[in-house]
């Protein structure tokens, strides 16, 4: 929200603690933060790392600028995470038989059981984060959310998926 200053013929003042942009940015930085002793204190993974065992968890076969769409995470913080899985080996890179340049990331074994083991972790948090809100708070953040997306993605085409779900990529498998 913007506030005049005292002086009539002085520029307006933004009020940056009221400004929705900031508050967004702060609150889902506030709640990823949270979320993040989670994972942190039951496999020492960085927020990359966890968004990328959960995108390659949810979705199987992804490449790694799949993930990135899919996350909103910039390529090298993508990169960093899939070396980091790679060399704990809960991911397995595959050369796309098509073309050679892209690659096919893949949860091994340990990969998903850690991914399993994390799941109902995250769904209790998620749980106890909305029991802090009352049924029609719930509700309207929920619609409020899905409105800004909606707004955004139609205009923007920023984290546009296809009818699966996935980012639209020719990259997604």
């Amino acid at each position: 929200m913007a506030i005049k200053s005292e002086a009539s013929d002085a520029p307006e003042i933004l009020n940056l603690e009221n400004f929705l942009p900031y508050r967004l940015y702060r609150l889902a930085d506030a709640v990823s933060r949270e979320f993040s002793g989670i994972y942190k204190d039951r496999h020492g993974l960085t927020r990359p790392e966890w968004r990328t065992l959960a995108g390659l968890g949810q979705h199987g076969t992804m490449t790694a600028t799949a993930l990135g769409e899919q996350s909103a995470m910039h390529k090298t913080k993508v990169s960093r995470a899939v070396a980091e899985l790679e060399r704990r080996r809960w991911l397995s890179r595959k050369p796309d038989e098509k073309d050679r340049r892209i690659e096919r990331l893949t949860l091994t074994g340990a990969g998903l059981a850690a991914y399993r083991e994390m799941v109902p972790l995250a769904k209790a948090f998620e749980q106890e984060l909305l029991a802090r809100l009352s049924t029609g708070e719930r509700a309207a953040i929920a619609e409020g959310l899905a409105a800004l997306e909606t707004s955004l993605t139609s205009s923007k085409g920023y984290g546009q998926t296809n009818h699966s779900g996935r980012p639209s990529s020719s990259e997604t498998a």
